[in-house]
């Protein structure tokens, strides 16, 4: 949907809209053509970049209704990944027989419902220093500035520490979302990104033609990708259990296990209602930074249908595959939140897989340093959140039933 201004704004925001078109073009193939220019170079290596970085673009420039400053910022961010990319397919083409012969073993993807924990328990899992993480400082400068030597990495970490800066200056309610920083564990769909077939627009922009692009997508292409990525980045250190993390993973499962095969897949759960009041709020806050805020209403009612894909996704999929069911290991979240440690222990014994006092302690530690987790207080806001008419009421309930969460019976009546 697009937001329509009216009276006296409406001949301002053309003044905006003109002058930003103006400065900051989003047209896929300048892009493209300028990223090149920056790099000198000129393949951007598979999958390829159209049609998606179009249908992105045209989607931003046509429904997204970005101000001067969001319009800059994805920009910016748009031509960062194209450059990085180039930079990274020449990168790889000259070590392509070391990448292949690093192997990804037994990864495990954190995936479920949005707003469920699946940050906490990624970030807990990082804490064991037998398993891996991407950080963020890696994803957003894989390259090192200098040549293409990745050993000094302290100049990247630096860079990721501004740039993150200025993000919460722009966002200062983030912080207390998602405390992202350089050396926080990154979401699978940052990575995603450099193939522009990632949720991670659609989490920032209202682009409605690009999402249900997305949906009717392959993402064997991404995670081809990631597989490469993921193989780039572990050439200087042994070889460790990776655990990756995107609540969007439940829309590609079976893209996802045909890259990794012997993926392990961790699925979150929580009351469908708080997962929509949070979701809803950590919404306003993004699209905020690119757009002029929508109208609550409007922002409820995508929030809603994207809970009832991320529900119909995660049971149609299990469903259809009973055979899988011992690589699913599932959370609730009310369980995380109150014992995060018994929550790790139960996914260890899963995994068969040893867990040291050291990681023990340090994830103690991590729990304690996260006071927003602490505690469930009732909030009398869930009552004004419905979900009648838009979920099915009977896959709603089968849902809470079969991953054993309170099913939020006042929705269904």
């Amino acid at each position: 949907m697009i937001y329509e201004p009216s009276g006296e704004r409406a001949g301002w925001r053309n003044l905006r809209d003109r002058l930003g078109h103006r400065l900051w073009s989003l047209e896929s193939e300048t892009l493209c053509n300028e990223a090149r220019r920056r790099t000198r170079l000129e393949n951007f290596g598979d999958p390829p970049i159209k049609p998606a970085l179009t249908i992105l673009t045209n989607s931003l420039e046509l429904e997204a209704d970005l101000h001067p400053l969001g319009r800059f910022l994805m920009r910016s961010h748009l031509r960062g990944l194209l450059e990085t990319r180039l930079r990274l397919i020449q990168v790889w083409s000259e070590g392509i027989g070391a990448m292949q012969d690093s192997q990804i073993q037994r990864p495990v993807f954190i995936t479920g419902m949005p707003r469920s924990g699946s940050t906490f328990l990624h970030e807990l899992l990082a804490e064991d220093a037998e398993n891996r993480v991407p950080r963020v400082w890696e994803v957003m400068f894989p390259i090192s500035d200098r040549g293409r030597s990745r050993s000094k990495a302290k100049s990247r970490v630096g860079k990721a520490e501004a740039s993150l800066w200025c993000f919460r200056r722009l966002a200062p309610r983030a912080n207390s979302v998602y405390p992202m920083r350089a050396w926080t564990p990154h979401e699978c769909v940052a990575i995603h990104s450099y193939t522009l077939l990632s949720e991670e627009f659609a989490m920032l922009c209202r682009i409605p033609a690009y999402q249900a692009f997305l949906r009717e997508t392959d993402f064997g292409p991404a995670y081809a990708w990631q597989k490469r990525f993921l193989q780039y980045l572990q050439l200087s250190c042994p070889n460790r259990q990776w655990i990756l993390k995107s609540p969007d993973h439940v829309h590609s499962l079976g893209d996802l296990l045909k890259v990794f095969p012997d993926a392990v897949i961790v699925q979150t759960h929580r009351n469908p209602l708080e997962v929509l009041k949070s979701s809803i709020k950590v919404t306003e806050m993004l699209e905020g930074i690119f757009a002029p805020a929508d109208d609550r209403t409007r922002i409820k009612v995508r929030e809603v249908q994207s809970l009832a894909e991320h529900m119909e996704s995660i049971t149609s999929f299990r469903e259809a595959h009973p055979e899988l069911e011992e690589r699913f290991i599932d959370i609730r979240y009310r369980e995380l939140v109150s014992d995060p440690l018994a929550v790790v222990r139960q996914i260890y014994q899963r995994l068969d897989k040893p867990l040291s006092k050291p990681a023990i302690e340090r994830m103690r530690l991590l729990a304690s340093k996260r006071s927003r987790y602490k505690g469930h207080p009732h909030s009398p806001e869930l009552s004004d959140f419905s979900l009648t008419g838009t979920l099915d009421p009977h896959r709603l309930a089968a849902y809470c039933s079969r991953f054993g969460i309170r099913c939020p019976e006042a929705s269904l009546r």
